[in-house]
C-alpha cells in the first residue's frame, strides 16, 4: 500500500551499560557501510558500546553470532548483510538459511536484530541501507536493543528451548553444571 505510515517504537533506555556485537558480511561494501552507519547512529543515541566484526557472507553471520552467544559476554547482536537475487537458487538458500538461523538464535535467548537485506536489485538495497532513507541497519540495532530491554525486564533464569531424549536427565544435569546448553 503506497504511502502507508509505519510506527517505530521509541528506543529503550538502560540503567546499566549495554554492549552489542555487530556482525557484518561486507560482500556489497557500499551497502554494508551504510548499514553500519545506521547501527552506530542508533547505538550512539542510547549510549551503547559495540564491537564490529566482518565475516565472508550472510550464511556466516549467524554462525559468528552463535559463537559469540556461547563464548562471550555481549548483551545483544546485530546481523548485517545484503543478498541480491541472482540467476540461481542460491539466493533462496542464503536468505532462508540465514534468516532461520538468526530466528533459532533468538529462540535460544540471543537478542538479535536482523539487518540482512534480501532484495531484487542493488538500488533497492541502497535505499533500505541508507541511514537517511529506510535505515534498516538502525532498525536492526533498535530491534536488538528492545530485546535486550525485555531480557533485562524479565531477568529470570534462562531456560533451554528444544528437546532432549527421555532418560538423559543425569547427562543433562551435568551439562548444565558445566554451563553447556544441552
Amino acid at each position: 500500500m503506497a504511502g502507508a505510515s509505519h510506527y517505530t517504537l521509541p528506543l529503550p533506555r538502560f540503567d546499566k551499560p549495554v554492549k552489542l556485537l555487530v556482525v557484518v558480511a561486507p560482500y556489497y561494501r557500499d551497502i554494508a557501510d551504510d548499514l553500519i552507519k545506521g547501527v552506530r547512529g542508533v547505538l550512539d543515541e542510547v549510549g551503547a558500546a559495540h564491537e564490529l566484526i566482518e565475516v565472508p557472507g550472510a550464511l556466516e553471520v549467524p554462525t559468528a553470532i552463535g559463537q559469540a552467544f556461547r563464548m562471550s559476554n555481549f548483551d545483544g547482536y546485530v546481523a548485517l548483510g545484503c543478498v541480491i537475487r541472482g540467476e540461481t537458487t542460491h539466493y533462496e538458500t542464503v536468505c532462508n538459511d540465514s534468516s532461520r538461523a538468526i530466528t533459532l538464535l533468538g529462540l535460544q535467548g540471543a537478542c538479535v536484530g536482523n539487518g540482512i537485506l534480501t532484495v531484487e536489485t542493488h538500488e533497492q538495497a541502497a535505499v533500505r541501507a541508507d541511514p537517511k532513507a529506510q535505515n534498516k541497519g538502525g532498525g536492526a540495532a533498535a530491534a536488538a536493543l528492545h530485546l535486550i530491554a525485555l531480557a533485562r525486564r524479565w531477568g529470570g533464569v534462562a531456560r533451554d528451548v528444544g528437546f532432549r531424549p527421555q532418560g538423559d536427565e543425569t547427562q543433562y544435569a551435568q551439562a548444565q553444571d558445566r554451563g553447556i546448553r544441552a
